[in-house]
């Protein structure tokens, strides 16, 4: 059996190393202006800013305006992701007059991180952080020398949980920060992954020093992009600096 489910991981993560090839990164030439407050929104790995329509539609239903971002990720470092997602945000987004907020799924969430160290956003708003691996994950420990894992490049081997990795190599927040974390409804990679988690994720990794709110959602770590309540507890968060609780 764990054999079975390291294989379909393994097939899974390939597969998507492949769509990354066929859903390219449209660098995004939306027109920035100034009257209402700027989300900017950061895809996972091994996707394109293409998978993030449904979240941005929400967010500009509910005011915003939103620049999607995107990075080719595929045998790139986390530094040559950086410099391509700094050189979009720079030139569209970095002195917006009205608030600038910042939304990651996965990879995506450490990238904004990375670039908020070591770059001063006029006007910064509010952060949110959806299924990133802030502590990194034990799927990149357990795998890191399967041939599949390899594939990945060194951006996803660089997520593992050691003092070295990409995640762990970062600065806590000086910036309110909400966290989204995924609950997977499934239990078949317990051994994997041993206790609650999104899939790819342990929602104890999710954590980061410094933030501002935390919360689960029980989705998988693909679905948290489309997911409703996700999108709606990322538009609390961005609005008021905290999500919403008890049916609100």
């Amino acid at each position: 059996m764990r054999r079975r489910l390291v294989c379909l991981s393994g097939t899974l993560l390939l597969a998507a190393v492949i769509l990354s090839y066929v859903f390219m990164p449209n660098p995004g030439h939306e027109s920035v202006q100034d009257d209402k407050d700027l989300v900017v929104l950061l895809h996972g790995l091994a996707r394109s800013n293409a998978v993030m329509w449904l979240l941005a539609s929400r967010l500009e239903d509910a005011g915003f305006q939103v620049r999607r971002v995107g990075y080719s990720s595929l045998n790139r470092s986390p530094e040559q992701m950086l410099e391509e997602v700094r050189g979009q945000i720079d030139a569209c987004c970095a002195a917006h007059r009205r608030r600038v907020h910042f939304v990651g799924h996965s990879m995506g969430g450490l990238l904004i991180r990375a670039y908020l160290e070591d770059e001063p956003v006029q006007n910064l708003g509010r952060v949110v952080l959806i299924g990133t691996p802030n502590q990194g994950t034990e799927v990149v420990d357990r795998f890191r020398d399967r041939w599949w894992m390899q594939m990945l490049g060194p951006a996803a081997l660089s997520l593992g949980t050691d003092d070295d990795s990409f995640p762990n190599s970062l600065d806590a927040p000086y910036y309110p920060v909400g966290v989204i974390a995924g609950e997977s409804w499934r239990d078949i990679d317990d051994e994997i992954l041993p206790g609650k988690d999104d899939g790819l994720v342990p929602v104890e990794a999710t954590k980061l020093e410094g933030m501002s709110d935390f919360l689960v959602v029980r989705t998988g770590h693909a679905f948290m992009r489309y997911d409703d309540e996700v999108a709606r507890q990322t538009v609390a968060f961005l609005k008021d600096g905290a999500f919403l609780r008890n049916g609100e």
